[in-house]
């Protein structure tokens, strides 16, 4: 207003000049850029079953590189069974029978919430109809097994060695005994011992197989430029057989539960940028330590609340969808303020030397929002890769 007056004492040209800067110069479309998009991301992304924390999510998944996946409940289904049973009589220790045996562990395994614990309770009770005690001093050592008080017995249920060091095992584990959990390993199960009295009494195999869609989730986050890790506190041979059928290459097994946070931590050290999949308790310092953590919904709500990202749908492939839908959120929103800005760039100049009526002004700003606000809107198409989930 004041260059225009000076310099041509146009009153009526001043005001027209000045009116369609302020018009054009409205940030409107600036202001809309973010939140529009973000809006419909996430609205996305929930009827996907993807729960999208906030806006530095966004960024994070950009940046990420590597993915480490938890075994159980993640990569699997969690829904574990009891496949096998060694007892007292094909060890050729008469005491305590079988019977015996898997009432003390699922006694124990009644205070955990472990999905090995939650198999042999269920086996037990529906297989054999045993009626189930509630055991003293009960403890869990995560990672390792449980142990309480059964008939004035500290009975122990759990890793092998572990077992056998709680109950003071007189042979250790016995020969015969490793030779049946090494041959189910190779299997791919999970073996518990179980141990009271000095002696190990008997072993309890139970599987888990990998979910439907894991394999398609796998080469998805290949294709998104991410390298799977799989990342377990199971044995190395079971976790091997689940990564080759799953099509991980690289397996971190027989991990402690406060160790996982140290695996993410030596990751990071290197020079990658780790987002984090679990489900359990046990994941939850892992996730929070991540640079991109991403829950299984169904999981513990420790993990959940350590999460960045929370996949209501119990399915791997929600995870790429998650990755696919943020980075997708992430470049709209960039697009949108490059727009925004390119318009009052090129605009406002226009405005200022009088080559914009104020009425057209209007209607470029107005266009700019429509504009932001539509292009967030494409959002909307996003799709699963699972053609399973329109």
């Amino acid at each position: 207003l004041a260059v225009w007056l000076l310099v041509s004492g146009n009153v009526e040209g001043a005001f027209t000049a000045a009116v369609a800067v302020l018009i054009i110069a409205c940030p409107c479309a600036l202001g809309l850029a973010t939140p529009t998009a973000l809006l419909v991301g996430s609205g996305r992304g929930a009827q996907m079953g993807i729960l999208i924390r906030g806006p530095e999510t966004l960024e994070d998944t950009r940046r990420v590189d590597t993915i480490v996946l938890d075994k159980t409940g993640t990569v699997t289904s969690g829904r574990m069974n009891v496949v096998d049973v060694l007892g007292d009589q094909q060890l050729d220790d008469a005491v305590a029978g079988d019977d015996e045996m898997l009432r003390r562990a699922a006694a124990v395994e009644a205070g955990s919430e472990h999905p090995v614990a939650r198999a042999i309770v269920t086996y037990v009770t529906d297989a054999t109809g045993a009626s189930l005690e509630t055991p003293a001093g009960f403890v869990n050592e995560r990672g390792r097994g449980a142990r309480a008080v059964i008939d004035g017995d500290l009975v122990a249920v759990g890793r092998p060695e572990w077992v056998a060091q709680t109950v003071e095992a007189r042979q250790g584990t016995g020969a015969e005994l490793i030779a049946w959990i090494d041959e189910r390993r190779a299997r791919g199960w999970t073996v518990v011992a179980v141990g009271w009295a000095g002696a190990v009494h008997g072993a309890i195999a139970v599987a888990d197989s990998p979910r439907d869609t894991s394999a398609a989730a796998i080469e998805g986050f290949r294709s998104l430029g991410l390298q799977p890790i799989l990342l377990t506190g199971d044995n190395a041979l079971a976790a091997r057989a689940v990564a080759n059928d799953v099509g991980i290459d690289e397996v971190i097994a027989e991990v402690m539960p406060e160790d996982k946070v140290a695996v993410v931590s030596d990751l990071q050290a290197r020079g990658r940028v780790v987002a984090m999949v679990g489900d359990g308790v046990n994941d939850a310092a892992a996730l929070a330590q991540a640079d991109l953590g991403i829950a299984m919904g169904g999981g513990a709500a420790a993990a959940t609340e350590a999460s960045d990202l929370t996949l209501v749908r119990e399915d791997l492939i929600a995870g790429v969808d998650a990755i696919r839908l943020s980075r997708r959120t992430l470049r709209t929103i960039q697009g949108n303020l490059f727009w925004a800005f390119a318009y009052n760039v090129a605009m406002i100049p226009l405005a200022a030397v009088g080559l914009l009526n104020p009425l057209l002004a209007g209607a470029a700003m107005a266009f700019s929002s429509v504009f932001v606000v539509a292009n967030s809107l494409r959002l909307r198409r996003f799709r699963s890769i699972s053609p399973s989930h329109p």
